[in-house]
């Protein structure tokens, strides 16, 4: 039986092109997306007719990933569909612009709800099922602002850093289970990321910053200017195929953190990778845990 991969925020970006990509492999996938027959209805359909064309098996569901019953229940309709979720692909993401200061509290809440407890949720929805068979694969999608830092990103460069942290030490607790969680971290992309994203809601806090208040608007605009300036260069299904790669090096094999950047080559986000990695050996090592944060396989 091909194995089955539940997808977040599949209705745009580095979901839809994983969703694809899956499907054109054989797998069997469960799509997710909020407003199935709402605003994304278009989409959806889209997304069925080009599953008729390929080896693969669809399934499409509703699921909003800041809200424990919409997630609850579309983990619990997969598994009613095909019994287990081989492999969960936490994708769905928001991205902001502008001085961290001029964003509400309520607007870094949204933020963490989407891109780092929204993670949480689904991780746990899933894991009890994977536990049990002692097997399973989580790709966390972050990014090389989870690593490095831009100016005028803060919730978002806060929330990636949170990411970073909550999957590796999820990596640690499950490897003795049979469960591995790696990371995916992409560099700039031409996805839409820029359309989407969320802006300083305290206006008159921003104006405050005086002769420096338009810096943050010109240098997302130089950055996404850039991007479309060598967009066939920096082709987003280089994430998609990175993170089927993953899925099909066997286990045991895989590295815990993936850098897909062409603009840069990732070297900076590399280099800290490497490093951390030598570090925290050491520091498994030094508290005799090596053979418990090994995944079992």
């Amino acid at each position: 039986m091909q194995k089955t991969v539940l997808i977040t925020g599949t209705s745009s970006g580095f979901g839809l092109l994983i969703t694809q990509t899956l499907l054109s492999k054989g797998y069997t996938v469960f799509a997710t997306m909020r407003q199935l027959t709402g605003k994304n209805a278009r989409i959806a359909q889209e997304i069925k007719s080009l599953a008729d064309d390929t080896p693969g098996k669809l399934h499409l569901l509703e699921l909003d990933v800041v809200h424990d019953q919409s997630v609850a229940q579309a983990v619990a309709q997969a598994l009613a569909l095909e019994s287990q979720i081989d492999i969960l692909i936490n994708n769905a993401g928001l991205g902001v612009g502008g001085f961290t200061e001029g964003f509400s509290t309520e607007q870094f809440q949204k933020l963490f709800d989407v891109n780092v407890f929204g993670v949480h949720r689904l991780m746990r929805a899933v894991l009890p099922e994977m536990r049990q068979r002692n097997k399973g694969l989580i790709i966390n999608i972050s990014s090389v602002m989870g690593r490095i830092v831009l100016p005028f990103a803060g919730p978002y460069t806060a929330t990636k850093f949170a990411l970073e942290g909550l999957t590796e030490s999820y990596r640690y607790e499950l490897a003795s289970s049979g469960v591995d969680v790696v990371i995916v971290e992409p560099g700039g992309f031409m996805t839409g990321f820029g359309e989407r994203m969320m802006y300083p809601q305290d206006e008159e806090r921003v104006k405050s910053y005086g002769a420096m208040t338009e810096v943050p608007d010109q240098m997302w605009t130089n950055i996404l200017h850039t991007l479309s300036q060598v967009k066939d260069q920096i082709d987003p299904q280089l994430v998609a195929d990175a993170v089927a790669n993953l899925i099909e090096t066997p286990d045991g094999e895989r590295p815990f953190r993936t850098v897909v950047d062409p603009m840069s080559g990732g070297e900076g986000p590399k280099t800290i990778n490497q490093t951390q990695e030598q570090i925290q050996k050491q520091l498994i090592e030094g508290m005799q845990m090596t053979d418990l944060v090994k995944l079992k396989v």
